[in-house]
């Protein structure tokens, strides 16, 4: 039973490892949005705005329009810096100011385009103009826009707003368009986010997934390469890793998500509508874009939480796994909280996995004394064996009859442990998703020829690897403290689990890390209680008896 208690352990913490490796490499595509495709869904995929072909001046268009040159206002915010040029309003840099620098922004390779508007196939660049060409905000000004106005070249007046704001990472954008001229004009309405399908190099954030939403289910597309084009009716569409994302929110009808690729190495994801506009007639078009963490809470007032994946279990949802977000919100907004108190994420993980221990102390006594159990008949199991080896039927009979006068559940040692491992794997998948890890530190001392001392970011690997080796320690630590059932030449066998496991461990988060520790460690001190227990108990018996 112990054998079967151990692997228990040891295969639901090698699916927590591997989990992403093995599964979140190559998911399968995912579902198309099931809503009615507009007919620019059904037309061939447009080409990329970044080389437009030339476009058909309407009879009335002057020859006189004089583009103006581009120029670029500046953005500065207590959280981000941004640039922002006149062509369309597109971003030429989004630098978030969130625990060091985080680039979002590369010119002409990731980010968000602007305004594009896409007429007979091609997208000339629209060059208006832009005031001011500074806006500093701070708690004093909390708010505060960019308009950017002129015309496209074929009698359309533009004006674009953008505000920004001192505490989110959030753009709103308005466009209004006037057609100026005596006849009617269609036009191809896009604010495009582009990305390589394969990221760059350079600290920037480069996305990994693609991720939008449709009829509320959240789609999710890893392999950039490869993407479909999806259009139509949805609440959202993003590019983003594990950390940060980029995404367009749609604020007024007829705006429709996009998502395709452009050219052989770059995917857009954009808003889209078509728009016809009679002379004189106007059209407004409001939307938002976010560029930012993925901080639950925050995504959670913009509707964004989705892009936050906390996976399936015990496989991925897009394999028909079960959601993790019951268990994994609850554990990200404990671990806050917590950080709002003591200030240190290190010390919130170890708080949480004291309160998870707690938790389950009843299910872990349980667990170690069924198995106690199982050791004090280990002996007659092993005398049933042998005396009907020849009959496998009988000998299973004979030890089922056992184990009820014992009164003894040979699957008591594992439900529990079964029991918690979802609890166990929302932990992992919380503190793997927790943007507020990076860059955070839990015991730092420095940094010293160029490496950290000890550790200064718990969202990466332990530079000097203590934290793994004290996690094989108190891994072989609480094994050998296990009741011994079996063969005992198996259980020495598996006391080179933790050394498989100090392999596996050395690449992966620091926070994760201290929290297996930690777990690891209250499991030898439960362990030590308990052993204690049943010693008691049986001397208090004894007593007992011989008092009567």
């Amino acid at each position: 039973m112990e054998k079967r208690a151990i692997l228990a352990f040891a295969l639901s913490a090698a699916l927590l490892v591997l989990y992403q490796t093995i599964f979140m490499a190559a998911p399968p595509e995912p579902p198309r949005p099931e809503q009615k495709v507009t007919e620019a869904a059904k037309a061939p995929t447009p080409p990329p705005v970044a080389a437009p072909r030339a476009a058909r001046v309407p009879a009335d268009a002057t020859a006189e329009f004089v583009r103006p040159p581009e120029r670029t206002a500046r953005v500065n915010t207590p959280i981000y810096d941004a640039t922002v040029s006149s062509e369309g309003g597109r971003l030429r840099a989004w630098t978030l100011k969130y625990r060091g620098e985080k680039t979002l922004v590369v010119p002409d390779r990731l980010g968000w385009r602007g305004l594009v508007l896409v007429r007979g196939g091609g997208a000339p660049p629209l060059a208006l103009s832009i005031s001011p060409e500074e806006l500093s905000l701070d708690s004093k000004r909390p708010a505060g826009v960019l308009v950017l106005s002129g015309e496209d070249g074929f009698g359309v007046r533009i004006t674009q707003t953008l505000g920004f704001r001192a505490d989110q990472y959030l753009l709103d954008v308005t466009v209004v368009l006037e057609n100026s001229r005596r006849d009617p004009q269609t036009v191809d309405v896009v604010l495009p986010l582009v990305a390589p399908s394969k990221p760059g190099e350079g600290p920037a954030q480069w996305p990994t997934e693609a991720v939008w939403t449709t009829g509320g289910i959240v789609h999710r597309q890893h392999d950039l390469e490869n993407i479909g084009q999806q259009q139509g009716a949805g609440a959202w569409v993003g590019l983003g890793n594990v950390y940060y994302l980029l995404a367009l929110v749609p604020r007024s009808p007829g705006l429709d998500i996009s998502l395709s690729k452009q050219g052989a190495d770059t995917v857009e994801a954009a808003l889209r509508q078509t728009v016809t506009l009679g002379p004189g007639q106007a059209w407004e078009g409001r939307a938002q874009l976010y560029a930012g963490p993925k901080e639950y809470d925050r995504l959670k007032a913009l509707g964004l939480e989705g892009a936050v994946d906390f996976g399936g279990f015990p496989v991925p949802r897009a394999y028909g796994g079960l959601p993790m977000e019951w268990l994994g919100v609850p554990v990200l907004w404990l671990m806050n909280r917590v950080y709002r108190y003591v200030g240190n994420y290190g010390i919130a993980i170890i708080i949480l996995t004291v309160i998870t221990k707690v938790l389950f102390y009843p299910l872990t006594l349980k667990s170690v004394s069924s198995m106690k159990k199982m050791q004090s008949i280990q002996p007659q199991v092993n005398a049933l064996r042998a005396k009907f080896k020849g009959d496998p039927q009988r000998a299973q009979r004979e030890m089922m009859e056992l184990y009820r006068k014992e009164g003894v559940n040979p699957l008591g040692g594992c439900l529990p442990m079964i029991v918690q491992v979802p609890i166990f794997y929302a932990l992992y998948i919380a503190l793997s998703v927790s943007v507020e890890l990076q860059n955070a530190s839990f015991i730092c001392f420095g940094r010293v020829f160029g490496r950290d001392l000890w550790i200064c970011d718990l969202a990466t690997q332990d530079p000097i690897y203590v934290l793994p080796i004290l996690m094989g320690v108190t891994m072989f630590i609480q094994q050998k403290m296990m009741p011994v059932m079996g063969d005992p030449r198996q259980a020495k066998m598996m006391l080179f689990m933790p050394v498989v496991f100090t392999f596996m461990f050395l690449q992966l988060p620091s926070g994760l890390v201290l929290y297996w520790t930690v777990s690891n460690a209250l499991q030898i001190l439960q362990q030590y209680l308990m052993n204690r227990t049943p010693a008691s108990a049986t001397r208090r018996e004894a007593k007992g008896t011989a008092h009567a």
